[in-house]
């Protein structure tokens, strides 16, 4: 059995949560020009299940911003490897600070050309995982 699945096979919610916050943190990080820290999890919601072998993309937005503060939207893809089928597993909204050298809430300076890349419907694809055995 791999070490993120349950014995049933299905990939363990705390390995797909801690993908979504690496690609929320990409886009975080990028935004803010600097070191970002995730402060909270809203919405995590789990859909269906991810199986060993299956790929997995994330997708990253902006959803809305403070002083020091983002908040991002991140959604999990699944595709069988078998399939070119996908389907929507999880989703959540990631809050994040903006921080500087002394760890202490900074001022976001974000400029409107500096947004999320756009793909298609708007999203961007931060990185693809295949579970493997």
């Amino acid at each position: 059995m791999p070490s993120d699945t349950n014995p049933a096979g299905d990939i363990f919610g705390g390995w797909l949560m801690w993908q979504m916050d690496l690609a929320a943190g990409s886009l975080a990080t990028r935004l803010a020009r600097g070191r970002c820290a995730t402060v909270a999890v809203d919405a995590m919601e789990f859909i269906s299940p991810v199986f060993v072998g299956d790929e997995v993309t994330f997708f990253a937005s902006l959803k809305e911003t403070g002083r020091t503060s983002l908040r991002i939207s991140v959604e999990a893809w699944r595709r069988s490897r078998d399939s070119e089928e996908t389907n929507k597993v999880t989703s959540a909204i990631f809050a994040f600070v903006a921080i500087d050298n002394g760890r202490k809430p900074r001022p976001l300076n974000l400029k409107k050309s500096r947004a999320a890349p756009k793909r298609g419907n708007g999203r961007a694809a931060y990185g693809s995982s295949s579970v493997s055995q």
